[in-house]
């Protein structure tokens, strides 16, 4: 209920160690504190200061660092809140020495929030910090991102910047740090930052990063039709440009796309590189006649393409913290300077782009003819499929009152053979799923959207997916089913595959349970043979009662292995017949009971899980 407490106002440690993911991205791992890290010694070299930085990983003992020789913080100078500016730089939101086009670095740096410093030290345990500046050093040590103490003396030790910390598992699935994820990125900052050395000590290996042909060492040349690449380095201002392309005989592209010695994943920059390259090829291939009218798709053009760039710019504009996607940046420099260099290279080296062109052409013919094929195919499908859109493997019934019909889901084609053969065909539908279904309880409609199970169950079912709510959407009249039945097998892992279809029903459209569509069909356990003839007995407490009251007689007991093992008679009488067959109809009496336990069984934490079986484990029937 909304009450007067229910408006809260976070200091920013506190927001930030409540939802740690909303500057962090992923909290898997602690990955990404070392990366803001190492960027702000980025910044220090692309200014000039300092060719080494130094890191250590101890992910045994939850312990990392970073030196760096850049210029350093101006150590022991108080501000007028009392406090210095090393200590603000790490505990104060939105303190940084980068946010001005006319600041020390130029609107340039890959560090531009005043953040990644504060989220080392308000996600980390401890966190050391020492600025080294012309001779003398600040120390400060935080405690779960609270100043503890302080201090200050001279030293020898060259400029520069030392932080350690130890990321706290309060925030961190796990607190270690990705070393293949940071040792591809040591590489590649290596190669985008000439000159630079990076050296790594880990538990047990010692590594540098260091390269000597910048870019060119980030393109692989395993599969390259050129002999000759395109190399842009140039500079003017605050802009720079630093470019290598080639083509290779792959069938797909590979764009590495950096702003200010960032990864990024999409923005204009992107858009824009890629535009101009199409418009100057097809330009040149017009020009040299090996096209005609028609131009080239960029999709055309980029295949096989292999490029990698660094763009240095102002004033860059990136939806989030972790700098994936840019939102603004000003391309002006970056395509007029493609555009020429393009062009130079294009006209210099014609017999090389004639394998590009031939490569291209071949492209489009291959996209055309996929486009014809596909199409065919669809026209026949559509003249095959005029009454279901479904899965093949559906098992449709014919009745016109579909409310008087039902739908039998079952796992693999084996269970469905017999109850297929068997079934009414004008009421029942029978539709096998590939074993154990997603687990959909806190799943995203994305994910659910690529589940070919699910969504086959959907269309089957007649359902539709509301994108305001993403829930699932049904109206008697056009649910085509009045029971939709799931029959699995009689042993734990049926049960399994029971539970996660409950699961989708209720994440997804709970509505069918609460309006009685849904049911468990309970195939038996055992088959009791006797001189007189047989009877089926659907678990072991009705074995052991069925044992109990014969007593010295002859009869033989019969295990069912699954749906699969059962003959077509026996699946007749047991799950098809409606005098002999048990259906058990899912209901529920408390909402708010039923969404605690799909959430303490079906969600992400184990505890709730754990105490669920401790508490329960007498009520478990055990298969022999």
């Amino acid at each position: 209920m909304y009450t007067k407490k229910s408006i809260e106002t976070l200091s920013p440690l506190e927001f930030t160690r409540l939802k740690p993911q909303i500057y962090c991205g992923s909290t898997e791992y602690s990955t990404q504190l070392l990366i803001e890290i190492v960027s702000n010694a980025i910044d220090e070299y692309n200014l000039g200061h300092g060719k080494e930085i130094e890191i250590t990983i101890d992910n045994e003992k939850g312990f990392v660092s970073v030196r760096d020789y850049g210029q350093g913080i101006i150590t022991n100078n108080f501000r007028e809140d009392g406090i210095t500016t090393l200590e603000a730089a790490f505990s104060i939101l939105n303190t940084s020495g980068k946010y001005r086009e006319d600041g020390t670095y130029e609107g340039t740096s890959l560090g531009s929030y005043g953040i990644g410093s504060k989220l080392c030290c308000f996600l980390s345990h401890k966190c050391n910090v020492t600025s080294y500046y012309k001779g003398t050093l600040e120390h400060i040590t935080f405690i779960e991102g609270v100043f503890s103490n302080r201090e200050t003396k001279k030293t020898k030790e060259k400029d520069g910047i030392y932080v350690s910390w130890n990321p706290s598992e309060e925030f961190f699935t796990h607190t270690e740090v990705e070393l293949s994820k940071i040792k591809d990125l040591f590489n590649t900052l290596s190669c985008l930052c000439s000159g630079l050395k990076i050296t790594l000590c880990t538990n047990d290996d010692f590594e540098v990063f260091q390269s000597k042909r910048g870019l060119e060492d980030l393109i692989d040349d395993s599969s390259e039709i050129l002999t000759k690449r395109l190399v842009i380095n140039k500079e003017l201002d605050k802009y720079k440009l630093n470019l290598v392309m080639t083509y290779t005989s792959n069938y797909s592209s590979s764009i590495i796309p950096y702003v200010n010695a960032g990864l990024t994943e999409s923005g204009p920059h992107i858009t824009q590189l890629k535009s101009v390259l199409t418009r100057e090829l097809n330009k040149f291939f017009k020009k040299k006649k090996w096209i005609k009218d028609e131009n080239l798709s960029g999709e055309d053009i980029q295949e096989g393409l292999s490029i990698v760039f660094n763009y240095t710019a102002p004033n860059v504009a990136y939806d989030a913290q972790v700098k994936c996607r840019i939102t603004k940046i000003d391309t002006k420099f970056l395509t007029k300077v493609f555009a020429e260099e393009l062009q130079k290279w294009l006209s210099k080296n014609e017999k090389e782009i004639k394998k590009i062109a031939d490569k291209t052409i071949e492209a489009r013919k291959a996209r055309e003819a996929a486009k014809k094929a596909r199409e065919s195919a669809r026209g026949k499908q559509q003249k095959k499929e005029k009454v279901l859109k479904f899965s093949s493997k559906l098992a449709d019934c014919y009745g016109k009152d579909r409310s008087k019909c039902e739908i039998i889901i079952c796992e693999g084609d084996s269970a469905a053979g017999n109850l297929k053969m068997a079934r009414q065909k004008d009421t029942t539908a029978i539709l096998p799923i590939r074993g154990k279904m997603l687990n959909c309880y806190k799943a995203s409609y994305e994910k659910i959207q690529k589940n070919a199970e699910i969504m086959t169950i959907v269309d089957a079912l007649g359902l539709t997916f509301n994108p305001k709510t993403m829930k699932l959407v049904y109206t008697p009249k056009e649910l085509r089913y009045g029971k939709i039945i799931i029959m699995s097998d009689a042993d734990i892992d049926g049960s399994h595959i029971k539970n996660l279809f409950y699961t989708f029903i209720w994440s997804f459209c709970p509505e069918l349970i609460m309006d009685g569509y849904i049911y468990a069909g309970v195939p038996p356990l055992y088959k009791i043979t006797t001189a007189k003839g047989y009877k089926y007995l659907k678990d072991d407490v009705a074995l052991a009662e069925y044992q109990k009251k014969n007593i010295g007689k002859k009869y033989t007991v019969n295990r069912f292995k699954g749906l699969g093992e059962l003959s077509l008679e026996e699946t007749e009488d047991t799950l098809i017949n409606p005098n002999n067959r048990i259906l058990k109809q899912i209901t529920l009496e408390d909402i708010g009971e039923t969404e605690q336990l799909f959430e303490d069984l079906m969600g992400t934490p184990v505890e709730p899980r754990k105490r669920f079986i401790s508490e329960h484990s007498k009520e478990a029937q055990y298969a022999v």
